[in-house]
């Protein structure tokens, strides 16, 4: 043979060179390893979480089939924002006086509760749309009590240079229900009746019960302080001095608000696409696919630490795929705007949370998880409302435009105003 042996040696540093480099993409499993109580937390929360997202669709569909209205959907949003503030902020400072496991069993039982309930007036036919109002709105404070205390869970079962990591593979643990849960509500829906996607949902929070309990004590270092008003004040200050920890609430509150399409979803569906129950669930998935892809392939997480940096091209990759969804008739480009915004919102969860768990102490975890929980669940309700009104003035494609251009925007200036969150190095977490 006249082949040189030598020239198949740069072919196959070439294949390992790019093995090598899919493996620096892939997901960062360590902390499963290294923690079992982690593993278990996130095996029994994914199970839950698939509940709860058939709920959260479900919901809104059934509200848009009671009154045909984008608006009427908008305010399912708002309903739970008023209790999320007033309980998140107070959640906060109890999940710093209390035994956080012991806080988070009685919400989730309290949260199976409030899913039965929906269950019975689904089953009895009924058309009160301001029950389901009501029940969103204690849903949402039992959430603002219950994830101050979940958010400390973690600082506390892995090391600082795991969190990263750790909290892409919640992304994964998350957003899989949240792919999973609309698409499973659309098909329940349309196919068997709410009662069915209710139902699930009361039982799917067994598998929450089940991994919470295993935990071990999660009473604060110290011992915690008493719950009050003092505390709740005692964090903002702190959250004051921090620009940095200030600004991860800030943006995310820009994007959510401004960009946050999903209330929009049922009228599109019908009015853009020509589509029901099924092709809303499909748009509530599809920003959690494009998440899910993006977490998967997030083994570069742990290895950036410019983070803040990382959080502002998110947003701004959040709100420019926005603007995509909205400019679109077909249905196909529209489901890969809002994947590719799935996917910067998941990178930009992933750094936010990372540098708050870092630069926050012990004693003020669960206040601060307050204020994240506030601001993370609350952001998207204001965005529900702010556009199913903007559709009434500029239409529905409008108002997601808009919306998508306004987060950009204001992202850009708020991030220059603030340098320091630009320059946030993971290294040295004391902003």
């Amino acid at each position: 043979m006249d082949d040189d042996p030598g020239d198949a040696r740069p072919q196959t540093l070439e294949r390992a060179s790019a093995l090598t480099r899919l493996r620096g993409l892939a997901l960062d499993t360590t902390p499963l390893r290294v923690s079992r109580p982690f593993r278990k937390l996130l095996v029994g929360d994914a199970v839950s979480v698939i509940g709860t997202q058939v709920t959260t669709v479900a919901v809104p569909l059934q509200v848009y089939d009671q009154t045909g209205s984008a608006f009427a959907v908008g305010l399912v949003g708002l309903a739970g924002l008023l209790p999320l503030v007033l309980f998140g902020l107070y959640g906060g400072a109890v999940a710093d006086a209390v035994d956080r496991r012991k806080l988070v069993l009685c919400t989730t039982v309290g949260q199976a509760v409030l899913s039965s309930v929906l269950l019975v007036q689904a089953l009895a036919g009924s058309r009160q749309t301001w029950l389901l109002y009501a029940v969103v709105a204690a849903q949402a404070g039992l959430f603002a009590l219950d994830s101050p205390a979940r958010q400390a869970f973690v600082p506390r079962l892995l090391p600082n240079e795991l969190l990263a990591s750790a909290n892409a593979l919640r992304q994964v643990e998350f957003n899989t229900g949240v792919v999973v849960g609309p698409l499973l509500a659309g098909v329940l829906v349309g196919r068997f009746g709410y009662g069915t996607a209710y139902g699930l949902d009361a039982v799917s929070f067994a598998a929450s019960l089940w991994a919470v309990a295993s935990l071990p004590s999660m009473a604060p270092v110290g011992g915690g302080r008493k719950a009050g008003l003092a505390p709740v004040v005692e964090g903002l200050r702190f959250l004051g001095t921090r620009p940095v920890l200030l600004l991860t609430f800030v943006v995310d509150l820009i994007a959510m608000v401004f960009a946050m399409p999903r209330a929009l979803f049922p009228a599109i569906s019908e009015q853009v696409y020509g589509g029901g129950a099924e092709t809303a669930g499909a748009l509530y998935s599809a920003l959690a696919a494009g998440a899910l892809l993006g977490a998967v392939g997030g083994g570069w997480f742990g290895r950036i630490n410019r983070q803040g940096l990382a959080v502002v091209v998110a947003i701004v990759g959040w709100g420019l795929s926005i603007v995509l969804f909205g400019a679109t008739d077909l249905l196909w480009v529209g489901l890969l705007g809002l994947a590719l915004a799935g996917a910067c919102d998941m990178v930009s969860a992933v750094f936010r949370t990372a540098i708050l768990q870092a630069a926050a102490p012990d004693d003020m975890r669960g206040r601060l998880g307050g204020v994240f929980i506030v601001v993370v669940a609350g952001g998207p309700r204001l965005g529900d409302a702010r556009a199913g009104a903007g559709a009434g003035l500029v239409g529905l494609q409008g108002a997601v435009v808009a919306g998508g251009l306004a987060c950009v925007g204001l992202t850009l200036a708020v991030a220059s105003v603030v340098p320091r969150f630009l320059r946030y190095d993971a290294r040295d977490p004391h902003p």
